[in-house]
């Protein structure tokens, strides 16, 4: 019985530990984005989380877009903005104070590394 108890709270613990690190994705992130063709283009992503759902918004030079089909697992994340009605799935992981992140830009997959900017 004993040792029952202890495996449940050691289990719940890490379920804690796990949930409190995705609740850190909220917040404000920047970094560049270098583009295939040489661009360097600045980018703002305001997350928000809710369970296992990201949304918030993303700004570029562009604009301002939604957050569309955000998902998150343990550190994983993924999401979608759609920007001149052209979709650019992103698919990252979350460390201590930055995110590896990739997007989709028609195709071409490009790695950058976005750092909270609200701490």
């Amino acid at each position: 019985m004993k040792k029952k108890f202890l495996t449940t709270t050691a289990l719940l613990c890490c379920f804690m530990v796990c949930f409190a690190i995705v609740a850190d994705l909220t917040g404000k992130w920047t970094g560049n984005i270098n583009t295939p063709d040489g661009q360097q283009i600045p980018v703002t992503y305001n997350f928000k989380v809710d369970g296992t759902t990201l949304t918030g918004t993303a700004d570029s030079p562009q604009g301002t877009v939604a957050i569309d089909k955000g998902l998150i697992n343990g550190n994983d994340f993924s999401f979608s903005v759609n920007v001149g009605g052209t979709d650019y799935p992103h698919t990252g992981k979350m460390y201590a104070d930055s995110c590896g992140m990739d997007i989709d830009l028609g195709g071409q997959k490009v790695h950058f590394t976005i750092k909270r900017a609200d701490k």
